[in-house]
């Protein structure tokens, strides 16, 4: 199988993928033309169904697993497929399990990690409120494992939620040492926190999708009432420590504009914003690095970083 990272400009491949998004659109001229993604465990690329009067293009929808005869093509420095032939694919033909992007990492590795920070905390009531979350609650700690942190934007495979969180925990908890004006356990707490609302903004893999609650409150507003919620079980958890981590959590995307209900007001909230943004910042760039295979050029501009970038010069 040629799986997506290791497809080259030039190739001509006959593969079987699964179209994660199907959409017909026009182009400038008004023509209809066929606007796919395309996922495996490596990740996904775009691909364009030039002639829809091709053979099998209405027997497939989002979702289904197609078999495609393709020209591998670039475009603003990213792969694209032009689809010659494709068709529903059948059974017999694919395995899921190559079609699901997984972390690099060892997901049981990264989570025995985020435990022993857990265990770490002094605060009482940070540290049982994190335990029921993470250790006593098996529902939940298998869906924070599996889930992605993004649909499309970063870390958008399973064990994404897991690697993102665990790379701001580890963030914060140098700015913790460097500054010792923080308060590190509720910054850590804040980080383990931050983005559990995604295990309800999006839906499992292989959709990956926003649900109707990711659409309508965001994983923002989600997380923050899954803390609340689970902090009215626990006797005596003080009032003024509740309210900082949620403010943490309301604010860590930094400023209105970007999602945020409310803007960094605490030490605290604007180190998490910083490490959030680091971390989401630095594998959005090398997601779009690795997209682009061997080339070596400027890849154009980038709108999710909002700059022109290139792979760093090899010697």
């Amino acid at each position: 199988m040629k799986y997506i990272d290791t497809l080259r400009e030039g190739m001509r491949i006959s593969e079987v993928y699964l179209c994660k998004t199907k959409q017909i659109a026009l182009t400038k001229a008004g023509k209809e033309y066929g606007n796919l993604v395309l996922q495996d465990k490596t990740g996904t690329v775009d691909a364009k169904i030039w002639d829809l009067g091709s053979p099998g293009v209405s027997e497939f929808e989002a979702l289904d697993y197609v078999h495609v005869d393709a020209d591998v093509t670039m475009f603003m420095g990213a792969n694209q497929l032009n689809v010659k032939r494709i068709r529903k694919a059948d059974e017999g033909e694919y395995a899921p399990a190559d079609y699901l992007p997984v972390s690099s990492k060892d997901v049981k590795k990264m989570y025995l990690e985020l435990l022993e920070t857990i265990a770490s905390l002094k605060n009482p009531y940070l540290k049982k409120l994190a335990e029921s979350f993470f250790v006593r609650d098996p529902v939940f700690a298998k869906a924070f494992q599996f889930h992605s942190a993004a649909k499309s934007v970063h870390h958008g495979f399973v064990g994404g939620l897991l690697e993102h969180t665990l790379s701001v925990v580890k963030m914060c908890e140098y700015f913790a040492g460097a500054y010792p004006m923080l308060n590190r356990d509720l910054l850590l707490a804040a980080a383990m926190f931050h983005d559990i609302g995604k295990t309800k903004e999006l839906s499992t893999f292989p959709e990956n999708d926003y649900t109707d609650d990711g659409q309508l409150l965001g994983h923002i507003i989600i997380g923050t009432e899954m803390v609340s919620d689970r902090i009215r079980t626990i006797t005596g958890f003080p009032e003024k420590l509740a309210t900082e981590l949620k403010h943490c959590i309301l604010a860590h995307h930094g400023e209105l504009e970007y999602g945020s209900p409310k803007k960094p007001a605490l030490l605290e909230a604007m180190a998490l914003n910083f490490a959030d943004n680091a971390d989401a910042k630095m594998e959005t760039m090398m997601e779009a690095l690795q997209s682009a295979g061997s080339n070596q050029g400027w890849l154009g501009y980038n709108r999710l970083l909002e700059t022109n970038i290139r792979k760093t010069t090899e010697y």
